[in-house]
């Protein structure tokens, strides 16, 4: 699988070790920034480049996103402006890793969010590791409710 990484100075750090854990794991990862530690960058430029290209290959089974920031929240509000990106957050433990399956069974989400101010490095490997594998069911409700999604992005 193919999958975009973006993060700002407060998910570098992290970004920097989920990059080859992914390439231990046989993706080919492709690295949009930040490229050095800057405590003064905004997110949305990190967010936007990942977004654009998840956003070219929406329904792609072979291409993902993974954007990292100090609370996941403001990256993946970012990510969600993009039409057919659906951005989900992981902030930790006490979400419960389920949110992991239903974000991905039910949503298909193709961003993942992660809230590198509130995670472990392995947590953060955990909840990738399931966010990757976990395939998106696609029952008719679920694919119904997307394309609802879809509509409203114009």
């Amino acid at each position: 699988m193919k999958i975009f990484i973006g993060a700002d100075h407060a998910g570098f750090e992290l970004k920097g070790k989920l990059i080859p854990f992914l390439e231990n794991l046989g993706h080919e990862v492709v690295d949009k920034g930040a490229f050095e530690y800057d405590a003064y960058d905004d997110y949305p430029d990190f967010m936007e480049k990942v977004a654009e290209e998840v956003s070219k290959n929406p329904n792609s089974t072979e291409v993902r996103g993974i954007i990292l920031g100090g609370s996941g929240q403001g990256e993946a509000m970012v990510a969600n402006k993009f039409k057919d990106v659906r951005a989900s957050v992981y902030y930790g433990p006490n979400t419960n890793t389920s949110i992991i399956k239903a974000t991905r069974n039910d949503n298909d989400s193709n961003i993942l969010a992660l809230g590198a101010r509130f995670i472990t490095e392995e947590e953060a490997f955990s909840a990738v590791k399931d966010w990757l594998e976990i395939p998106f069911s696609g029952d008719e409700r679920h694919v119904r409710r997307i394309n609802k999604m879809n509509e409203l992005n114009g």
